[in-house]
């Protein structure tokens, strides 16, 4: 047979096993002059178009769905069958006038306590990072001492802060001369003592939270934009701040949640937010347990809207780390829902 003809006959025996390797010789002149024949291999094309679809099997994945829904559907009968937890009791209660009240008292103490936190965490932060030994040693100091007492204990120390120094002034130091003079007790209400403490408290763990995003922040990108000339104003707010918020974002989101609990403290100085109204209501028709979840499902809504901002905030400020943004929720809603249309189609299809 001749060499033309053996050719035909492996071409024609190829196909006959699809997806197989058929390895023929290369006769022709080498890739390099002078060098060995280079074996050429080839593989068959194969067709997919009739092959079944089988998705991947997680049958552990099932047995973990099914005892989790097995506790969820105990624990939600047991809600809705146990008449001592009284949910009529708690609806009743649950937008009364004084619950609703007092829930804006805690709102309020959040907003304003948190807001000069973070402010006066910022100025300490800088302070700690200056290159100024007293400055330094002011901000340590003052993280040290309030992050080491409790804030219970401080609340009642500026509450009383009147039996210390009856009168409150300001004028010129080691003189006479004073601008401003009023009792300590009139200054330092409840409201005062509350929000001081709060915002105390507060702003030594915000100047460290705040300290250490920005020292996350490469310090090669600082001396790269003082290099270019950049102010150094630009490249704290423009460069440093925004990479640094990164960082900061969800320690200073779980601290506005810590601190919206941490209103409830409050009630040793009988300041009428959520947690004393709710007292003070279950004081006086012993509906302790019902009074108590109303006050429970108010601060599981507050938390739960703050989760829902720090989403979309972590969300905006996350452009320059990846390069697609994380989904949002009625996305990830949307591509789960077309995701297992897919799939039921193409089963529905192999099953023809």
């Amino acid at each position: 047979m001749s060499p033309t003809a053996t050719r035909a006959a492996q071409s024609a025996a190829g196909p006959a096993s699809a997806g197989a390797d058929v390895s023929v010789p290369n006769t022709g002149p080498s890739a390099e002059p002078g060098g060995p024949e280079v074996p050429e291999t080839r593989q068959a094309a194969t067709d997919y178009a009739d092959y079944r679809m089988v998705p991947a099997r997680h049958p552990w994945r099932w047995v973990g769905t099914a005892v989790v829904a097995l506790g969820l559907a105990a624990v939600v009968w047991s809600l809705a069958t146990n008449p001592r937890w009284e949910w009529g009791v708690v609806a009743q209660w649950f937008t009364a006038q004084s619950v609703v009240n007092g829930l804006l008292e805690t709102l309020k103490l959040t907003a304003i306590s948190g807001a000069l936190g973070f402010i006066l965490g910022f100025i300490l932060a800088l302070m700690r990072l200056s290159a100024s030994p007293l400055l330094v040693s002011v901000s340590w100091t003052f993280s040290w001492i309030f992050r080491s007492t409790p804030l219970l204990v401080q609340m009642l120390l500026w509450y009383n802060l009147g039996y210390l120094y009856e009168k409150i002034s300001l004028g010129i130091p080691f003189t006479d001369v004073r601008f401003f003079e009023v009792q300590t007790t009139t200054l330092i209400s409840q409201f005062a003592a509350a929000v001081l403490g709060l915002t105390l408290n507060q702003a030594a763990y915000s100047a460290e939270i705040i300290r250490g995003g920005i020292l996350s922040v490469d310090q090669g990108q600082l001396e790269a934009a003082a290099a270019l000339g950049i102010p150094a104003w630009r490249r704290s707010t423009r460069i440093v701040l925004p990479q640094a918020m990164r960082a900061i974002l969800p320690t200073a989101f779980n601290e506005i949640i810590g601190l919206v609990k941490g209103t409830s403290i409050v009630y040793v100085l009988a300041y009428s937010e959520l947690f004393y109204t709710v007292q003070v209501i279950y004081n006086r028709t012993q509906q302790v347990l019902p009074l108590l979840l109303v006050a429970t499902l108010w601060y599981v809504v507050i938390t739960s809207v703050l989760s829902v901002f720090q989403y979309y905030i972590e969300r905006h400020y996350s452009k320059g780390a990846v390069r697609t943004l994380p989904l949002t929720p009625l996305q990830k809603a949307r591509r789960f829902f077309a995701t297992h249309a897919a799939v039921t189609d193409n089963r529905a299809r192999g099953t023809r």
